[in-house]
């Protein structure tokens, strides 16, 4: 059952998902199994306390708010099973990453659980409560930094004469499969880039262009900025 305060929401997840809708998060809750939250941090006291007496006992509650920490979920809801998870925006097309961290009742039934079902939308790991606020920029803001570099990587190529929609074709094939030499390889990211830069080569002219830029340290600021952000939301 999906719950949402606003009616036109509720309506297209149901057509989209063919799933059960209500208005009454309590309603909601009384015999559910697992429950995720999927709702904004400032509202993450409100709705836990609310639904808080009415959770079977042994029901699992999944948390995917970003900068609601464990203890504060586990003082709201005091006799479930918490756990959260940090998935990301390419989840859409089970390509997704999501992290997991287990609260203090959480045993590895509840774990697996879980984890199997956010494996249906892409990979998981599990991961101490600690890294969450630096999963939350890398992983779950990252996607927008990539979208800017293939933005950006394709006009590049539009200024080189391609036509636009060849060079986003080019830009985002390429970006995957960059991503899946590395997965499946399991070889260092420069080891890799040393394989495509051969002396006096083009490659290496355009390395030499995005070091004067600053692409590295520029991309390392974006993820430690949207970590202190996220640690600031809860």
């Amino acid at each position: 059952t999906a719950t949402d305060h606003t009616p036109e929401r509720l309506q297209f997840i149901q057509d989209q998902h063919s799933v059960n809708i209500t208005q009454d998060n309590k309603e909601a809750v009384k015999d559910a199994n697992l429950i995720i939250l999927c709702i904004k941090p400032q509202n993450a006291h409100l709705v836990a306390t609310e639904i808080a007496p009415f959770i079977p006992f042994d029901c699992i509650v999944v948390s995917i708010m970003a900068g609601v920490t464990l203890s504060k979920l586990q003082s709201w809801i005091q006799n479930n099973p918490v756990i959260r998870a940090m998935p990301n925006t390419p989840s859409q097309v089970l390509s997704g990453m999501t992290a997991l961290a287990a609260g203090s009742h959480v045993l590895d039934v509840h774990m697996n659980t879980v984890s199997s079902i956010f494996s249906g939308i892409g990979k998981t790991i599990g991961l101490d409560e600690k890294h969450f606020d630096a999963v939350t920029g890398l992983s779950a803001s990252g996607p927008a930094f990539m979208y800017i570099a293939i933005e950006a990587l394709a006009d590049g190529g539009v200024k080189c004469g391609l036509p636009r929609d060849v060079a986003i074709q080019l830009a985002s094939q390429m970006t995957l499969g960059a991503a899946k030499m590395v997965l499946e390889t399991g070889r260092h990211p420069a080891l890799l880039k040393d394989d495509v830069t051969t002396p006096a080569g083009c490659t290496t002219d355009g390395i030499l262009a995005l070091e004067e830029g600053g692409l590295r340290v520029t991309l390392i600021k974006a993820v430690t900025e949207a970590t202190r952000r996220a640690a600031e939301l809860g």
